[in-house]
């Protein structure tokens, strides 16, 4: 019903950047929240970063003032920039869309993840 298509991922040196792009299609009818997720190798996957339907911002403390996500509404599209990059941002970072739906307050849609990979 509600598709979440991720692009951008790759392989990067330290210090460098890469914009991650998550395109949505389908039957979104309401958002509540959409962001950025990140799995490392042996490890939890973590939130990155959010944005609201209205707008704000709220983000990890470990990438705070090196990352910035937004929300282009006209193209159904999600972006999360990334400077800086370190080698502990290497991980496979997946879309995440929180949605108002039928028969449940929210649900949630995730695209199949972007390989990150940052070499020092």
């Amino acid at each position: 019903q509600v598709q979440l298509v991720e692009s951008g991922g790759g392989l990067v040196q330290a210090g460098g950047s890469l914009r991650l792009s998550c395109a949505a299609s389908g039957r979104i009818l309401s958002i509540n929240r959409m962001g950025w997720y990140r799995q490392a190798p042996g490890k939890q996957r973590e939130l990155v970063a959010y944005i609201t339907s209205g707008g704000s911002r709220n983000y990890a403390d470990s990438v705070k003032g090196r990352f910035t996500i937004s929300r282009d509404n006209a193209k159904n599209t999600l972006y999360l920039q990334m400077s800086s990059l370190k080698p502990e941002d290497t991980a496979v970072y997946y879309c995440n869309a929180n949605l108002f739906g039928a028969g449940s307050p929210t649900v949630d849609y995730w695209g199949q993840g972007t390989q990150v990979t940052v070499s020092s």
